[in-house]
């Protein structure tokens, strides 16, 4: 493998399972740094603002400064206030990703007698999801409210399996509204990989390293982008997948450690 200017990691399934760093993730990066190599974080869970991510992958081992880590939840910020600075938003999501949205100039409804009248409907990664939050999507979007989400993942890989995702939620707003979603936020969508190359100094994508653990979201990401791709079998992605699958990585690697060991 040879080396790259940048390097573009995913978190879950990448660089960490719940709160245990992948062996080899700290040194790997460690590695890379060293060597003059620009490192982004990007991830499709917009569970924590990046402060929180930061904090998290210094406690593993690899110092982070929020600037560093791009989630679905930021990049969707940056759009809603560039389309409609000020927007009247329910987010059908958890409370940091409100709090995310809400910096960025947004009103949130949620909470308000006015939910119903939101200028857009957000579908995220929701572990409260249920059929108020639901019933409310569906009213907002039956008066006119655009849909849009963080992120499409099915999964979320965590230790031992994994657990259901923003797809579920976008699901099921798309099937009692029969709308379908506008905008997805995160990987695949080109937004968080140009936001990702514009932190690294404007790198080109074909001078940069994506390495994920999904084929649908990382290594799509990248081969729309024109970056090279590598995906790890640490998390959510099987050997056998691949096999399988239409989308082919430009590596297969048994987890990050192997960047800086081959």
């Amino acid at each position: 493998m040879r080396r790259f200017k940048g390097y573009i990691f995913d978190l879950d399934g990448t660089i960490y399972l719940g709160e245990r760093a992948i062996p080899g993730a700290p040194e790997t990066v460690r590695c890379l740094r060293q060597a003059g190599c620009r490192v982004t974080f990007v991830s499709n869970k917009p569970l924590e603002p990046r402060e929180r991510y930061a904090e998290k992958l210094t406690r593993l081992g690899i110092p982070t400064e929020p600037a560093d880590v791009l989630t679905s939840g930021h990049v969707l910020g940056h759009w809603l206030a560039a389309e409609a600075a000020g927007a009247r938003v329910f987010v059908v999501g958890e409370p940091p990703l409100l709090a995310e949205l809400a910096a960025f100039g947004l009103q949130i409804t949620n909470g308000t007698q006015h939910s119903e009248e939101a200028d857009f409907v957000v579908a995220a990664f929701d572990r409260t999801f249920d059929y108020g939050k639901l019933n409310t999507a569906f009213q907002a979007i039956r008066r006119g409210a655009r849909f849009v989400a963080t992120n499409a993942d099915r999964t979320c890989p965590v230790e031992g399996g994994e657990i259901p995702d923003a797809a579920a939620v976008i699901g099921a707003i798309e099937g009692c509204t029969g709308k379908q979603v506008e905008l997805v936020a995160g990987k695949p969508s080109p937004l968080i990989i140009e936001a990702g190359l514009a932190r690294m100094g404007g790198l080109s994508p074909e001078q940069c390293l994506v390495v994920g653990d999904r084929l649908e979201t990382d290594v799509v990401m990248a081969q729309r982008a024109g970056a090279v791709s590598a995906v790890v079998l640490t998390g959510v992605t099987r050997r056998e997948d691949i096999s399988r699958s239409s989308i082919q990585p430009d590596y297969v690697l048994e987890s990050i450690a192997d960047i800086c060991s081959v």
